[in-house]
């Protein structure tokens, strides 16, 4: 443990061991379309911008993933802080029935169907959610999320090779088309978001922030405890500390 004098306050660090690394992030509902035809919405928060490509961590299991490694294509629709409802709705459900058969060994799917996760074919219906045609791409945005982004698919890498731990890959979708609710665009500016207005619900360690610095609702999602990450994060602590 060491510190630091900090206008002339000492602050102490510790040295830890994160289970997780959610520092904060906002929360995306992705659509993508299913072999069937209907829709998939997950939520998600593992993802990132530059210029107008983004990059999302997602597991290779997810129904979300395969459906966009097969038609190449999604909709990023970024949810409000008055939203906790529909994310809730969504925090444990599946777009795989093949989930409901896992068996011990096979991963993260495994760790889905050990921590609860459902099976749900109508996940608007689920989460009470509005579904809207796209411009450019097949999946359907949601009405109800303040902005909602067409993408294509542009690379995918896998992650974690220098590790014995597979099954997760970060796609690189390029944003097609943007469509915001009026009620955030910058007044008397075409093409600017007034970051007064937008009020983005933020994935905080498991738990619901908004931008204001508190919770603004129980998250289901939080009820899975963090240590249960830790064999995805850390696989190689999580060996030492059972002993293996």
């Amino acid at each position: 443990m060491g510190s630091i004098h900090n206008n002339k306050k000492i602050v102490k660090h510790a040295t830890i061991s994160p289970a997780i690394f959610y520092w904060g992030t906002p929360v995306i509902l992705i659509t993508t379309q299913n072999p069937d035809g209907t829709s998939n919405i997950a939520p998600m928060s593992s993802a990132w911008w530059l210029r107008n490509r983004c990059m999302l961590g997602l597991g290779v299991i997810s129904q979300s993933t395969i459906n966009v490694l097969r038609t190449k294509r999604c909709v990023l629709n970024l949810a409000s802080d008055t939203m906790a409802d529909a994310i809730n709705a969504l925090a444990l459900t599946t777009g795989s029935p093949e989930i409901l058969t896992a068996h011990p060994g096979e991963g993260y799917k495994y760790f889905k169907r050990m921590n609860g996760y459902e099976y749900v074919p109508d996940k608007f219906e689920r989460a009470g959610l509005t579904s809207l045609n796209s411009d450019l791409v097949v999946p359907a945005r949601i009405a109800e999320c303040p902005a909602q982004m067409e993408a294509e698919l542009v690379g995918v890498h896998e992650m974690m090779k220098d590790t014995d731990t597979e099954g997760f890959v970060a796609l690189e979708v390029k944003v097609l088309r943007t469509h915001v609710h009026e009620d955030i665009q910058m007044e008397g500016v075409e093409n600017r978001i007034d970051p007064d207005k937008w009020q983005p619900m933020i994935m905080n360690f498991q738990e619901l922030y908004g931008l204001k610095g508190k919770k603004v609702d129980e998250s289901v999602l939080a009820k899975i405890s963090e240590e249960e990450y830790r064999r995805f994060s850390n696989a190689a602590e999580a060996e030492d500390a059972s002993g293996v």
